[in-house]
């Protein structure tokens, strides 16, 4: 069987679900490291009534699958040799916030965040597969929602663009 000209065969993750290493090499909580699954009424947040925000408080008796995920972040040279034997010419993942800018508010980002990403990339490229990439999987860090109630407060918006214009200017 073969497909047409240009036609993309490839594989789909988010970081979220599949890098795990959630607290290494600078990244610190995203939204989705908190909860526990769909519909959970255990988020892994608690409202601080003294500070009048949301703070992280994750419960020991729960597993948080975004902490380890599939470990992409150690094991991606040999998820993408399986994928190349596969013939995918395309891998789509997404990039979490977090671990370019590890509060989401920075100014500069992440060296080692970005570091890996660009080595994903280099290993996709080596493999034969073009990267499509998602800016977002629902990866915001947990500190905009936090300190500043998330997508509520309009600074986000000048934060997201720091992030999206790092990415631009990078890749």
């Amino acid at each position: 069987m073969s497909f047409p000209k240009g036609f993309m065969w490839g594989g789909a993750i988010a970081a979220n679900q599949a890098e795990g290493a959630w607290l290494e090499d600078g990244k610190k909580p995203n939204i989705t490291d908190v909860m526990v699954g769909i519909g959970s009424k255990d988020p892994g947040l608690k409202w601080n009534e003294e500070t009048g925000k949301w703070e992280m408080a994750l419960n020991p008796e729960k597993k948080y699958l975004s902490h380890e995920g599939i470990d992409f972040y150690h094991r991606y040279r040999e998820d993408m040799k399986l994928m190349q034997g596969m013939g995918f010419n395309a891998f789509r993942t997404s990039i979490a916030w977090g671990r370019i800018f590890p509060n989401g508010n920075e100014t500069e980002p992440n060296e080692a965040g970005l570091k890996f990403y660009d080595d994903l990339f280099d290993e996709m490229l080596k493999d034969g597969m073009e990267p499509v990439i998602t800016l977002s999987h629902y990866e915001t860090p947990l500190f905009l929602m936090t300190e500043y109630g998330g997508w509520s407060d309009r600074r986000l918006i000048e934060y997201w663009k720091n992030y999206v214009t790092v990415l631009f200017n990078r890749y």
